[in-house]
């Protein structure tokens, strides 16, 4: 096959026996570089591994070295593939949003894909610090920050406009005009010209109280404090308009920390650490190509990027980035001035975040070598899945997993479930929910993984119960054929006295722990952390069922004829309940619509 190449660049994909991915590579030259993987004398140790597993390969052939570099990133960071430097990515992050496509701007946070027309400014390393940036931003400009749909339905100014903090254009408070200039003096201020801006306020104030306007001053003050919160938020400025990400990346015990500080506009916006999993073998240039690599598959890269590392391909690397984001954007090692200094504090935190991961590593290692010594498994146990389910006597149930491992709790495989046996039930039972859970979890892995290949299987499920709990995930994996999974339920001791635990696990005797063992502290949390994440997705659920309109899933019904059935019926039980020729007496139901709206509500009786 390799010999059947061309020099074309492109993205090769080995795979497994099972077809799984083990690893994406580019390459300039696709012949060159697989036929180098036929010298065994010149390959790692791990290649050498990575190559006798390879059972297959795909190729995709790429016009540019540039192109073959973005697939690349795109496809480790979708696939994991196991011999890859891989980046542990698992949050969005938020930022500032201002639109653009309503007559009246609003400004917000924002998590998730860009999709909207905005002005968009960040990204920031949390959700509080956006939050507090939001509220403080509110307070200056006095910009809207209601949702499209709640600002086109007010008849007249919500609490926001009696405390100052919006001119309540949703009733015509303000001219197109004068809003239009908010929304100018909030992009200047984000954009980079805070000092000026807070100056012409200061102006304001001043010509206020010359006229002994003291009211309007007092409010031109208040805004400036906002401004001043704002900045003072910022832990660190650096002089000018700096616009770049500082990464440094720090090694010690083969492990490797990359910490990200998000300067813009000269303004710190947080940052944050990233723990990459990767070989011994890897090198700091090869580490911190991969991360930025796919750091930046999913978000636009600032105009620079200031490293403390050689990067391996630096200069393809950034012409990737320049394509993707439309402009220039540079790569660079500071060496001295300014720019050096927040290398060296970003390394710090760097080193610093690197040091606890490695002493919460220990422990946690130390931990579920307890827990396998506990409960007689076989090795340590590398995942465990704790389950539990919430509910108010049957209705809106949940049940949750959650997944934990040697680097804590794995947030990205946590998983919940709408649990369809209390649908319509009333008191609710929780080993049918329970057997449901499982049956659904493992029915799914079975059809996916059935060969346990992924690593997505556990060494270990608890479950937060009794015996009966136990009794019913047994039941499950045995209906399933599943063997050699070890079940632990936990439940409440004497009194249902937290700390006296007691431990069932299939034909051994029940028992407890002493309240101040270390490793019933471990189990304890990860108990809780279960039951924690039941009750968020319980209440989700149950405020997305209050909230619901059941107007809102009829088809062919927007906000327009929905706020027109509810002005003429007065409720949408009275919808529901109307036949074809009073709905047809509503503005804009014909008799298409009335019969859609009548089938929908008394085909389902």
């Amino acid at each position: 096959m390799a010999k059947q190449l061309d020099a074309s660049p492109g993205v090769y994909r080995m795979l497994g026996h099972d077809s799984q991915v083990l690893y994406v590579g580019k390459a300039k030259g696709l012949k060159h570089r697989v036929m180098s993987y036929t010298r065994a004398n010149a390959l790692s140790h791990r290649l050498t591994r990575m190559v006798a597993e390879t059972h297959s390969m795909e190729i995709i052939t790429t016009r540019t070295e540039v192109e073959a570099l973005l697939l690349e990133s795109n496809l480790i960071k979708t696939l994991k593939p196991r011999y890859n430097i891989l980046l542990r990515d698992d949050k969005s992050f938020p930022y500032i949003m201002i639109t653009r496509d309503h007559d009246w701007p609003q400004l917000a946070k924002h998590r998730g894909t860009r999709k909207r027309k905005a002005w968009w400014f960040g990204p920031f390393a949390s959700a509080s610090a956006v939050n507090r940036t939001v509220t403080e931003l509110t307070r200056a400009f006095l910009l809207r920050n209601c949702t499209d749909a709640m600002f086109s339905t007010r008849s007249r100014p919500c609490l926001q406009y009696q405390i100052k903090r919006c001119t309540a254009p949703c009733t015509n408070k303000v001219s197109p005009e004068d809003y239009q200039a908010q929304v100018d003096l909030a992009l200047r201020f984000l954009n980079g010209e805070s000092r000026a801006v807070q100056e012409e306020f200061a102006t304001y104030m001043h010509d206020a109280a010359d006229k002994l306007d003291f009211e309007t001053a007092a409010l031109w003050r208040n805004r400036i404090r906002a401004l001043t919160q704002i900045q003072a938020h910022q832990d660190i400025n650096l002089p000018g308009e700096l616009n770049a990400d500082i990464i440094a990346l720090q090694q010690k015990a083969g492990r490797s920390c990359v910490q990200v500080f998000f300067m813009r506009n000269g303004s710190n916006f947080g940052n944050r650490a990233y723990f990459p999993r990767h070989d011994q073998d890897d090198t700091a240039s090869e580490i911190m190509a991969a991360f930025i690599g796919q750091f930046y598959d999913d978000k636009p890269p600032p105009p620079e990027l200031l490293v403390n590392q050689e990067v391996e391909n630096a200069d393809l690397l950034a012409e990737a980035l320049g394509n993707k984001a439309g402009r220039k954007v540079n790569i660079s090692v500071p060496a001295r001035g300014q720019r050096r200094k927040m290398m060296a504090m970003a390394e710090r935190n760097a080193s610093e975040a690197l040091a606890r991961e490695l002493t919460a590593s220990t422990t946690q290692r130390k931990m579920l070598d307890e827990v396998q010594e506990l409960f007689d498994l076989d090795e340590r146990p590398q995942r465990i899945e704790v389950y539990d389910n919430s509910h108010i006597q049957g209705r809106h149930a949940v049940g949750a997993m959650i997944v934990a491992g040697e680097d804590g709790f794995l947030k990205p495989h946590y998983r919940k479930f709408n649990m369809e046996t209390a649908k319509d039930g009333i008191g609710g039972d929780d080993f049918a929910m329970m057997r449901e859970m499982l049956n659904r979890r493992f029915t799914r892995a079975m059809r996916d993984d059935p060969e346990r290949q992924t690593g997505l299987w556990p060494d270990l499920v608890l479950l937060d119960g009794g015996k009966g709990q136990l009794s019913s995930a047994v039941e499950v994996l045995e209906t399933l054929g599943i063997e050699n999974i070890p079940l632990v339920a936990i439940s409440k001791g004497p009194d249902r006295n937290a700390g006296r635990e007691e431990f069932h696990q299939s034909g051994k005797d029940s028992f407890t722990l002493p309240e101040n063992t270390p490793v019933m502290h471990f189990l304890q949390r990860l108990r809780d952390e279960a039951h924690r994440f039941a009750i968020g997705a319980h209440r989700a659920r149950r405020k997305a069922a209050q909230t619901s309109n059941p107007l809102d899933p009829v088809p062919g019904i927007g906000a327009k004829r929905k706020k027109a059935l509810l002005t003429h019926f007065g409720s949408a039980k009275a919808v529901a309940r109307a036949d074809i020729p009073d709905l047809m007496k509503v503005n804009g139901i014909s008799r298409q619509v009335a019969d859609i709206i009548y089938h929908w509500f008394h085909d389902k009786t």
